[in-house]
């Protein structure tokens, strides 16, 4: 039986599918360090994570029997995927499974802050009654500007245009504008504009340190900030001088630069304590559920990968979406995208007298991958055959 490892709580769907499918699954409900992972990985061929577990070049290096990895979540800057695609290691990811969650938790955070609902609460549990306008408004009426409007910021945008909000957005790819929302052509433009601004902006490299004081300082007075996204696109220091100096109003915080591998770790930030700040640790996707779809969607995604060599939305090798014919024999051969792969695939095919019943290949930059499905059963020694071709990454049969 093929093993699994599933970490940082998995729901229990995930491993019920993979069980169905003849997995022998171990879970565990923390994150696993560098060392920690490598030793838990020897004999795995699937991995299963979330966000916490860094998969580094190391780890993938030191685990030769792995061959997919599923993120459970939307982001998957937390695995190399270079260094993945380079030793045959597909990865999986959710992006749009927990979408509406993220975006419910937008609405609320933007409607207690505007309402100053955090500072109401805490002074009623102290036995204080204020009943006070002051400070509190209505979102109707009010900017929204959203920062990356890909499918999270575009149902926010739609939701928050109902709740009576102007919308205006700041993306740096072109996008068709939802409703009445309204591009910005630049960032300086929506920042001086919107009452609320909320980013919703991917893991790549480049988005760290995006957000800082010198952008917070051109937002309006009094305005409302909200991340989302990523822990290293907004300085948290710069946020907390924003709300001390009464530049800032409130601030929504779900994700931060340095967060507990574990459930019950301590949690340590200078964004605590402070006045008609919500936060929350990085719940944003988080219920039951966006995790129930998430577990499903993923699951299936490597379950299908392992069986079949579909790789349908893999976010590191090409794209091949495949059905599996009944009486076939299929070979999976990924390799390097160089001229000719074909031909000597082809050309090893038939020295070992393999006729094609079919045939499909794909690539994605300096990755082909090339599927065959053979008549007749496949001899070991052409398995051999295509893992010596010098182009070779991964060669498997799957039946």
């Amino acid at each position: 039986m093929p093993k699994a490892l599933l970490l940082e709580n998995l729901h229990p769907h995930a491993r019920t599918i993979l069980e169905d499918a003849g997995f022998d699954v171990t879970t565990r409900t923390g994150a696993l360090d560098e060392s920690e992972l490598i030793d838990a990985l020897d004999g795995v061929a699937l991995l299963g994570i979330r966000s916490k577990t860094q998969v580094t070049a190391d780890v993938v290096a030191h685990a030769p029997d792995l061959v997919a990895i599923g993120a459970f979540c939307i982001g998957t800057n937390q695995i190399d995927l270079r260094a993945a695609a380079s030793l045959g290691i597909a990865a999986f990811n959710a992006p749009f499974s927990n979408t509406r969650s993220v975006v419910e938790i937008a609405i609320a955070d933007i409607i207690s802050l505007t309402r100053r609902l955090t500072v109401f609460d805490k002074e009623m549990h102290g036995g204080i009654w204020n009943k006070s306008a002051t400070g509190a408004h209505e979102v109707r009426g009010r900017t929204l500007g959203i920062i990356g409007y890909g499918n999270i910021g575009t149902q926010l945008s739609v939701l928050a245009e109902n709740l009576g909000m102007s919308v205006v957005f700041y993306d740096a790819a072109e996008k068709l504008a939802l409703g009445n929302a309204r591009r910005a052509a630049t960032l300086d433009e929506l920042l001086e504009v919107a009452d609320v601004v909320t980013l919703h902006v991917d893991g790549r490299p480049g988005n760290a340190g995006f957000f800082g004081a010198p952008q917070i300082a051109r937002m309006k007075p009094g305005s409302i900030l909200l991340n989302l996204s990523r822990g290293f696109v907004v300085d948290p220091a710069a946020v907390r001088d924003a709300i001390v100096s009464g530049h800032l109003a409130g601030a929504a915080i779900d994700v931060f630069p340095e967060e507990p591998k574990r459930k019950g770790d301590p949690f340590e930030s200078e964004l605590r304590g402070l006045p008609n700040v919500i936060l929350t640790p990085h719940t944003g996707g988080s219920t039951e559920e966006a995790q129930e779809a998430i577990g499903q969607f993923v699951a299936h995604k490597v379950r299908d990968y392992l069986a079949t060599g579909s790789t349908t939305l893999s976010v590191n090798l090409p794209n091949v979406a495949l059905d599996q014919p009944p009486g076939v024999h299929r070979l999976a051969y990924l390799h390097r995208n160089v001229p000719g792969v074909l031909a000597n695939v082809n050309a090893t095919l038939a020295e070992h007298g393999v006729n094609i019943e079919g045939q499909l290949l794909a690539t994605r930059g300096e990755l082909g991958y090339v599927v065959t499905d053979a008549g007749s059963p496949v001899e070991d020694a052409l398995v051999d055959a295509l893992a010596a071709q010098p182009e070779a990454i991964r060669v498997r049969l799957l039946s």
